[in-house]
């Protein structure tokens, strides 16, 4: 009897045993392949495909549930459908994972331990996945986060592929891709053209994981896909506050000083980064001087401010006599037909911009853009294998030697012969118009002969009025024929001719400076923070659409 009890006792232990390991399964496995598909649609909403590979491991849980985390709640159930290995499953609320997203019930298609499967999940309308762009506001940013999978029941590597797809008008030449987050493989996509002719970003990286979650993105005109489309942030949203917590609230009343200076110095920062249109890869190009450059090219280098350096042209054509400015306001340029030789290109293109006659300001800005883009490129090209640090260097000492020589002048005809000769130089000064107003104000100076093409007014008002300096036998000067004007009336001609010319022609400096350096300095790319790991996500970012997951399975 007390065997048979003993016998009963342990079989009931062994029982229980095999039970509570059976229970005590876990999931494990590896996602051996993922192969997501972003399409951000013409009407501003966006469609996913994901493919996951599944290899489940020897004596782990069934596989019966995949969940899948979504950018946000805008998402319609209605759109989604999934698969595996080609038979269509069901999809479920039952989602484990934090935030958003879905669940795929793969009922009698479970993954069972020991074997593989293919889960293919397509969703076709999600809404509010486009921002404004930070670094410009005729662009709209996309940026997506993958789902991940806990690092608990994960083992492996996963080759991991994602494809951004933009909306069917987009150019080629049109977008800027960012570089990828948390991401070890190349930065660079490859870009073509898919089989619907949309641009598209690929990256691929065999040696990902299924526990990270690695974060894309792309910026493109936002002009492509309806305004309403873009969700823009309110002032609560941009400030990181719960506009419904009241401690929200009293932080914003106790720091209300600290945080409107963030936004304020962002501007800056970003208005700063704008003006910057030489690209920084020049800096590091090489050892040596570039010589040979010329004044407007090394204003380029030294990235002065695009209305000077087209003022310096403008100075550059007249004395050439390629064109005269025939009205002062509204100004008005007339070019030169057949133009002199011996022109650069960039004075070419740059009269091309005037040479219809039509005044056309948004228009000669646009052309005026492309030159300076030209000029860009141009001088970055005769930098390879140069140093910009001595380069720079070398040219603001022709710059200071021209000032010195022309200060050194012991009379006013060689004085103002040598301003003639350098004054494109002169104006690599950062202070040019201050240093002119200063070396001139005490001292007569002889016109040069070309200053009736540049000042019409000049031409009329003071043909006649030379003044008559005595030479060394008691007659006339060679000079006495060339008109004279004082010294400080002839920089306040100077100076504001070229604040004018800034601002009648050239127009709003950050505007006109703005797109080119979006074609040769474009913006580094927009970071973004997307998610923990596991069950949790939290996407912080201007332009972040984030696709969160967990739950472990």
């Amino acid at each position: 009897m007390k065997r048979k009890l003993f016998i009963f006792i342990l079989s009931f232990a062994l029982i229980f045993t095999l039970t509570a390991s059976t229970n005590a399964q876990s999931y494990s496995f590896e996602l051996v392949k993922e192969e997501v598909h972003v399409y951000y649609n013409d009407d501003g909403s966006m469609s996913l495909d994901y493919v996951f590979v599944f290899n489940n491991n020897a004596g782990a849980h069934v596989i019966d549930f995949v969940d899948v985390g979504m950018p946000n709640y805008n998402f319609r159930n209605s759109s989604i459908s999934a698969d595996v290995d080609g038979n269509t499953v069901s999809i479920s609320s039952d989602y484990q994972g934090s935030g958003s997203g879905f669940a795929i019930d793969l009922g009698s298609y479970a993954i069972q331990a020991g074997q593989h499967g293919r889960v293919h999940v397509y969703v076709g309308y999600i809404d509010e996945v486009l921002h404004p762009d930070d670094n410009d506001d005729e662009y709209a940013s996309a940026v997506f986060g993958t789902t991940w999978f806990g690092s608990q029941y994960l083992t492996g590597l996963t080759d991991l592929k994602l494809s951004i797809h933009l909306p069917t008008a987009v150019q080629p030449n049109e977008p800027r891709y960012h570089y990828p987050q948390s991401w070890n493989g190349a930065q660079e996509p490859e870009i073509y053209l898919d089989g619907n002719g949309r641009v598209t970003y690929t990256w691929h990286d065999p040696n990902a994981n299924g526990h990270t979650q690695y974060t894309f993105g792309a910026s493109f005109p936002s002009s492509y896909v309806p305004a309403s489309a873009i969700v823009t942030p309110s002032i609560w949203d941009k400030m990181g506050f719960d506009e419904d917590a009241f401690f929200g609230l009293f932080m914003f009343c106790c720091f209300g000083l600290f945080f409107i200076g963030i936004p304020i110095l962002s501007t800056v920062q970003q208005r700063k980064r704008k003006m910057k249109y030489m690209s920084p890869k020049i800096a590091i190009e090489g050892h040596g001087i570039k010589r040979g450059l010329t004044a407007v090219e090394s204003a380029i280098l030294m990235e002065e401010p695009l209305d000077k350096v087209m003022t310096m042209i403008l100075f550059g054509v007249i004395k050439k006599n390629a064109a005269e400015v025939t009205n002062n306001d509204p100004i008005r340029i007339k070019v030169k037909d057949p133009l002199p030789e011996k022109l650069h290109q960039y004075e070419k293109d740059f009269l091309a911009a005037f040479s219809d006659g039509k005044n056309n300001r948004a228009a000669q800005r646009k052309k005026m853009q492309k030159v300076t883009i030209g000029l860009v490129k141009g001088v970055g090209k005769k930098m390879k294998g140069f140093s910009r640090k001595e380069t720079v260097a070398y040219y603001k000492k022709i710059m200071e030697r021209a000032w010195q020589q022309i200060e050194a002048a012991g009379t006013p005809e060689i004085m103002s012969d040598r301003y003639d000769k350098a004054l494109e130089w002169t104006m690599l000064d950062e202070d040019y118009q201050e240093r002119t107003t200063t070396v001139f104000r005490h001292r007569p100076v002889y016109v040069p002969m070309w200053w009736g093409r540049y000042n019409p007014s000049f031409g009329r008002s003071s043909v006649g009025k030379s003044i008559s300096a005595p030479s060394s036998s008691g007659g006339k000067s060679l000079a006495s024929s060339i008109p004279q004007l004082p010294g400080a009336d002839f920089a306040a001609s100077v100076v504001g001719g070229a604040q004018t010319f800034s601002e009648k022609v050239v127009g709003n400096l950050n505007n006109f400076t703005n797109p080119v350096t979006q074609k040769t300095n474009p913006p580094p790319v927009r970071t973004s923070s997307g998610g923990g790991g596991g069950s949790s996500c939290a996407c912080a970012c201007a332009g972040c659409a984030c696709a969160c997951a967990g739950g472990g399975r």
